[in-house]
């Protein structure tokens, strides 16, 4: 017990640490006049997004808070579930507004540091992208331990086994408004950042023929307000919800599994000593002047590696102090089994994704004979690239099950699974740093564009951009891989939940009709979430086109550089539009595991998890990988490679990304969500589902 308290330390040193970051980037000069300028459209168009999003989705949390209050009034749920609810969303739109605030701060002055060297631009964009990575750890810890104390002094009069029991099923219920609100920022971020990429690039690079971030299109400022409310806002409330989702799942099943208090006290010490070891890491990453992207990217590595090792360390003492001496080594391997698969996972993902290897290479050699062999090719290489992190996962849960001790105790078993999401998660820290850096870099390098900066200037922030879309990948790869270990904890407590209160209501076999149609439901609802998804985008970005289309033909003296387009109104649009289209994506989500479990009962539900966890893992990593390389195709080729900028293969590689664009930042990490969300609304729903589903 004594150890739950690295998880308020952890949190601390989180807050504090990213306090730190934020006033060391805001304190950095912001460059000339123009860029402040600019950057301030950013801020201003990014503010105005989330403020219109929240919005919405506080009258969205209203109606469903109320739904469960009058079920906790039925007697159907504890009345913490709906207050739990609300903190849950609270803190989660409260990390990613927080490192949007500050990504969106540095994008100027990210630009400004590379005039002096890459390493100071390197320095200031990661510093940024840390203060997300740390704000999102430290508010999921602060969220549980919170909630952890005060449930601890609420049922004092329980004895120890039966309030640690009390509490961690309590406890996995928490994560509901954290992935309600993830869902929305997902894909109301993902759908306005890629209409306006989509629009500017289709535009301006294809029909135009203007650079990239060229300040004569209208889109170019959605584009940079688009990066930062989908790939930083929505980023980090994605892995919040998966941070959160791992530790109370985790402390469930070691209660479960008969460990009582022990068992629920490792994955959130876990988390909390995993902070110190991401804090430690981040002094790691620095570059010389010149670097190139494999050295780039060893900079980086140096402190994710950095912090694995000293987690992979800790952990072993940290089991010795908590856990009974017979599980302490298979617990332990459990913990280094996840921690290995997510490093292995994001290494792969590199190895597809990024233009120093050969795949993306290959991949854009294939655009000389236009746009069709490219996204055919792309096609096949997402595909391929799931045999690798769906074999990773497969191999990450066997070791852990068996290691500890799932041969002899199924549940011990089962709490090494879910104990092995919390040590792929336990850098988080620095993991999100690294890929929330990206999108700083990406602004940064915009900036210098629209701002004439120079050619040296340019070259080092197109550098770091390139870095930045290699580490948004391997941060997807990541995001999925650790989604679904996540969700198979989350499916596994689903069944304890269900058992707890009706162990004849369950018929797993596979024969059994409602398992079955169960079964396919689940398998096709990722494919029906990423078909309203892309449609979306698509709807939103044919307005950007028409709207670009339109100030490029009736604005005089716009094209030679004379007159200002109005990016007011691309913002708008795009706000608009993310705003109206999240909205169905969002409720089949959530509405799905109740519509399933009224009609299917349990055991139709506990399928459609099954399936939807597999099938949407698999999409996920087919999109964002076929997207991550269709994007460093497109640049490699920029680099000067099959007839460099401007070339037909050029502009085959722009078509191929912009299909890409919505595979690799909207659908697929909007998948990660989904899975879990349709796991954590299940377990909360199970008493309902079990007193009125048709089917018993």
């Amino acid at each position: 017990m004594n150890l739950m308290i690295l998880s308020p330390i952890g949190a601390a040193v989180a807050l504090i640490y990213a306090y730190y970051l934020a006033n060391k980037v805001t304190k950095q000069p912001e460059g000339t006049e123009q860029m402040s300028k600019i950057s301030a459209s950013i801020r201003l168009g990014a503010d105005a997004y989330l403020k219109r999003e929240y919005s919405s989705v506080i009258k969205f949390f209203a109606l469903v808070f109320a739904i469960l209050f009058g079920l906790s009034m039925a007697g159907f749920m504890d009345i913490f579930i709906p207050i739990s609810f609300l903190t849950g969303g609270f803190f989660s739109g409260l990390a990613g507004y927080f490192g949007m605030k500050i990504a969106t701060s540095a994008n100027a002055r990210t630009a400004w540091a590379a005039k002096n060297s890459l390493n100071s631009g390197l320095r200031l964009a990661f510093s940024a992208g840390s203060v997300m990575g740390f704000v999102v750890v430290g508010l999921g810890l602060l969220d549980v331990s919170l909630w952890y104390y005060f449930l601890q002094y609420w049922f004092r009069a329980l004895p120890e086994a039966a309030r640690v029991a009390k509490i961690s099923s309590l406890m996995l219920t928490f994560g509901m408004g954290a992935s309600f609100l993830a869902l929305f920022a997902r894909v109301g971020g993902g759908i306005f950042t890629k209409a306006a990429d989509v629009g500017a690039d289709l535009v301006g690079k294809v029909e135009a023929g203007i650079p990239e971030d060229d300040p004569r299109n209208p889109a170019v400022i959605a584009d940079n307000v688009g990066d930062n409310v989908g790939d930083v806002a929505g980023m980090g409330a994605d892995l919040y919800e998966s941070y959160m989702g791992a530790r109370v799942s985790a402390a469930a099943l070691g209660v479960a599994a008969g460990l009582g208090l022990a068992g629920f006290v490792l994955p959130m010490a876990l988390a909390g000593f995993g902070v110190l070891a991401s804090f430690i890491g981040t002094f790691f990453v620095k570059t010389e002047e010149g670097a190139d992207q494999k050295k780039l990217l060893g900079s980086l590595r140096k402190g994710t590696y950095t912090a694995g090792i000293l987690v992979a360390v800790g952990a072993y003492f940290l089991c010795k102090a908590i856990l009974p001496a017979e599980n302490v080594v298979g617990i332990y391997a459990a913990i280094v089994s996840g921690l290995i698969a997510g490093i292995a996972i994001g290494f792969f993902t590199e190895y597809y994704t990024d233009s120093s290897y050969k795949p993306t290479q290959n991949l854009s050699g294939t655009a000389e004979t236009g746009a069709a062999t490219i996204i055919i090719n792309g096609l096949a290489l997402g595909m391929k690239s799931t045999s690798i992190p769906v074999l990773i996962v497969g191999i990450s849960v066997l070791v852990s099950y068996y290691a500890a001790g799932g041969a002899s105790t199924f549940t011990m078993g089962l709490y090494g699974v879910g104990i092995s999401a919390v040590g792929m998660l336990s850098t988080l820290a620095i993991t999100l740093a690294t890929d929330a850096y990206g999108p700083v870099a990406d602004n940064a390098g915009g900036i210098a564009e629209m701002t004439g900066l120079g050619e040296e200037v340019r070259e080092r922030t197109d550098a770091l951009d390139a870095l930045g879309n290699t580490t948004a990948a391997t941060g997807k790869g990541f995001a999925i891989g650790s989604a679904a270990l996540t969700a198979l904890a989350l499916i596994i407590s689903f069944v304890d939940a269900v058992n707890k209160i009706d162990p004849a209501a369950l018929n797993l076999s596979i024969t059994n009709p409602p398992v079955l149609i169960g079964l396919f439901i689940g398998g096709m609802l990722p494919f029906l979430f990423s078909a309203m998804t892309m449609e979306a985008v698509g709807r939103a970005a044919q307005s950007i086109v028409v709207e670009v289309r339109r100030q490029f033909k009736t604005i005089p003296g716009l094209m030679e550089g004379t007159a200002d387009p109005d990016y007011k109104s691309c913002v708008d649009l795009c706000t608009k539009s993310a705003q109206k289209e999240m909205i169905l994506p969002a409720l089949l989500g959530i509405a799905s595991p109740v519509v399933v479990g009224l009609v299917l009962g349990v055991n139709g539900v506990a399928g459609m998890l099954a399936s939807s966890t597999v099938s949407g893992f698999v999409l996920a990593c087919m999109m964002s990988n076929a997207g991550g390389a269709w994007d460093n195709a497109k640049k490699y080729i920029e680099a000067g490679n099959h007839g460099g900028k401007g070339s037909e293969p050029h502009k085959a590689a722009v078509v191929g990304d912009t299909v890409g664009d919505p595979f690799k930042d909207t659908s697929g990490p909007s998948i990660n969500i989904l899975i879990k969300l349709l796991s954590v609304v299940a377990i909360v729903f199970v008493p309902v589902v079990l007193s009125f589903s048709l089917i018993k």
